[in-house]
């Protein structure tokens, strides 16, 4: 059973965390940038000594209590350190571009897809096969990330497709394998 809940953030140098208990709503800011969030009546939170310990009134509330905490530890990593991921296209004739404020992507379609950059996010691309996308909600790197993989999935027989910079594809025998 997972007790992530009972963990203490120790919040760095840097960085406030406001607590707003009447509207249940946690504001961090930080060198990067300032996130809001709201969170679970159901979940107490006390500040004291540059740390963070959530407590919840009742056992019914475990899932919301360690789900809280893992939210605000991100928020606090967020505006402190940022997140970031990088994708890589495999292919023949598979590039990405940046285009002003979006990122064409020719994979193998007819047409180019271009895909607006969300704000809050930057998206650079170093060279024609590699992007990296990166911000201080890991919520939305890891969503934006995940639409750009989904433009082409990578496939499992040559590999080929947009995958995550650190995922292995299980690769399959084609039909003349033995």
């Amino acid at each position: 059973m997972s007790r992530i809940g009972y963990k203490v953030i120790t919040i760095p140098e840097g960085v406030t965390v406001t607590v707003d208990e009447t509207e249940h709503t946690v504001t961090v800011k930080g060198p990067k940038g300032e996130l809001t969030r709201n969170v679970s009546p159901k979940i107490k939170i006390v500040q004291a000594d540059n740390e963070l310990k959530f407590e919840r009134s009742n056992e019914s509330d475990k899932a919301i209590h360690g789900t809280t905490r893992a939210n605000v530890n991100n928020m606090v990593v967020g505006v402190h350190e940022g997140f970031s991921k990088s994708l890589e296209l495999v292919g023949v004739g598979y590039r990405a571009q940046k285009k002003g404020n979006k990122l064409v992507l020719n994979v193998g379609y007819s047409n180019p897809v271009e895909m607006d950059t969300p704000e809050g996010l930057t998206v650079d691309v170093p060279s024609n096969t590699q992007i990296n996308i990166s911000g201080i909600s890991k919520q939305n790197v890891g969503q934006f990330a995940a639409e750009i993989r989904d433009v082409r999935p990578p496939e499992p027989y040559k590999g080929k497709g947009i995958k995550y910079a650190d995922e292995h594809i299980r690769r399959k025998e084609g039909k003349t394998g033995k």
